[in-house]
């Protein structure tokens, strides 16, 4: 019930001003956005439901602006388990994100996330736009 209502909300606040949503939204959207898809098909953050309602998201009129970008960057995660070895051996998973807007997809310059960057289980995610 939470995303649908996110959904709409942000449906109708994109019917009057372009929109950027940013955080985490608990989700790997698809396979490439973890480590071990494989092993993880049914755990929280990658269900089939949760999967289904970021896509009914993008459908609605957004964009990952990352994917947009980089639609098959592999290795790009960030969040991190707490289990000892695993950052380093970078097994995590991309669920956090910038969405946008579709109309704003030509003023986005650049997508990245900054894995570098420690002191909590996830990592910065960074959105450039061309506003000018």
């Amino acid at each position: 019930e939470w995303e649908d209502r996110l959904r709409n909300y942000l449906v109708g606040l994109d019917a009057l001003k372009p929109v950027l949503v940013c955080g985490d939204l608990n989700v790997a959207h698809n396979e490439i956005d973890l480590k071990n898809a494989k092993g993880n098909h049914n755990n929280s953050g990658f269900t089939l439901e949760e999967r289904g309602k970021m896509t009914d998201l993008l459908a609605a009129g957004f964009i990952d602006s990352f994917r947009h970008l980089y639609p098959d960057r592999t290795d790009m995660y960030s969040w991190w388990s707490n289990m000892p070895g695993v950052r380093a051996r970078n097994v995590g998973w991309r669920i956090d994100y910038f969405l946008a807007s579709e109309r704003l997809a030509p003023k986005i310059t650049e997508a990245s996330i900054a894995c570098d960057i420690l002191g909590s289980d996830h990592c910065p995610v960074v959105l450039e736009l061309e506003l000018a």
